[in-house]
């Protein structure tokens, strides 16, 4: 019976210090992930899992926040292929509403070469929206701004200007496997 209550207890100990290194490996990780999120909310580049999706989204995010547009939309279109459906669609949305901003923002007269760039960007957003809501069609926000640049394009498109112009930004860098 000795022989019995000594494997007992012994078995007990490991598992007791089995559960105390779990449990501080949990500890720190809480740790991490706030340190994590507190980064992300200040606008500054986290110094755990800087190569996980949610830190490469994050510091491309921030880009966009910034007007740093290009650069932006060269990070998400990165993640596009390791991203989930909601993601893709989350992604999108964002490259579409860099380009609405930057249409928004565009100014300089009413010159040809203005309105055809205003077209060009509001074209490549209403792309973005569109793929974005093939992807997952359940975002209010995604729905109403691609409402609201499709109210914005011009009837009769100007020839040379819209999706064609610039193939690989948007579409060529997405998956086969949307609808």
């Amino acid at each position: 019976m000795a022989l019995s209550v000594n494997k007992l207890v012994t078995g007990l100990i490991v598992v007791a210090i089995a559960s105390v290194a779990t449990m501080a490996y949990s500890w720190q990780r809480i740790q991490q992930v706030e340190a994590f999120n507190a980064a992300i909310a200040a606008a500054k580049s986290p110094q755990t899992d800087q190569q996980s999706f949610e830190a490469k989204y994050a510091v491309a995010y921030w880009l966009g926040k910034n007007e740093r547009y290009k650069e932006s939309t060269l990070l998400f279109t990165k993640l596009i292929d390791q991203a989930s459906a909601s993601q893709r669609a989350a992604i999108l949305h964002n490259v579409g509403n860099m380009f609405f901003l930057r249409a928004i923002q565009l100014t300089g007269g009413n010159d040809n070469s203005t309105r055809d760039e205003l077209e060009y960007l509001l074209s490549q957003a209403a792309t973005s929206y569109k793929t974005a809501l093939k992807a997952d069609n359940s975002n209010w926000g995604t729905r109403r701004n691609f409402d609201r640049v499709l109210g914005l394009l011009p009837e009769k498109p100007t020839p040379g200007v819209g999706e064609s112009d610039n193939p690989g930004l948007i579409m060529g860098n997405i998956p086969n496997g949307l609808p």
